[in-house]
């Protein structure tokens, strides 16, 4: 086994083959480097060294390339999550529109701190720039679904009243 194979064992064929066809739809194969880590994301919940260093060796880029591409995207998790991202948006109308008290009753609803996962492992709690739907602040994102004029009543209906 070459070094090159090693590489890649971190994805399963299928992967890999994913992988060669969205590089093969592009102009260079780097081109479907986003698609890749979004991918791997969706099978795994994150992106790890291993499969980052597995899809830059298919891309043929180096892992340093790779990651930075990685990092600088906020939808692309570096380290695991929860099987839910809250995303609660950190816009200056979020901000105005009450912000700061939708943060504080999800630390306490939920027992994390922003960048920090439940321990069941239901969810993860992360600030983002913003949302785009600022005339509905203050905004959130779980998973795909988002909500906007998010209050008190929004957080019941959506977890389950508090006990």
């Amino acid at each position: 086994m070459s070094t090159a194979d090693f590489l890649l064992l971190p994805l399963s064929a299928e992967e890999r083959e994913h992988i060669a066809t969205l590089a093969a739809h592009g102009e260079t194969a780097r081109s479907a480097c986003i698609d890749a880590l979004k991918y791997v994301q969706s099978r795994h919940g994150w992106v790890n060294d291993a499969q980052l260093a597995a899809i830059a060796a298919l891309l043929g880029m180096s892992a340093a390339e790779l990651d930075s591409v990685a990092t600088f995207y906020n939808l692309i998790f570096r380290k695991p999550v929860g099987k839910h991202v809250i995303f609660l948006c950190d816009s200056v109308s979020c901000w105005i529109m009450g912000r700061e008290r939708v943060a504080a009753q999800l630390q306490h609803r939920l027992g994390i701190s922003p960048g920090e996962t439940t321990q069941d492992g239901d969810y993860t709690l992360l600030p983002i720039v913003c949302l785009g739907h600022c005339d509905h602040a203050p905004a959130m994102l779980i998973d795909e679904t988002l909500y906007g004029d998010v209050d008190a009543a929004q957080l019941d209906t959506i977890f389950g009243p508090r006990a």
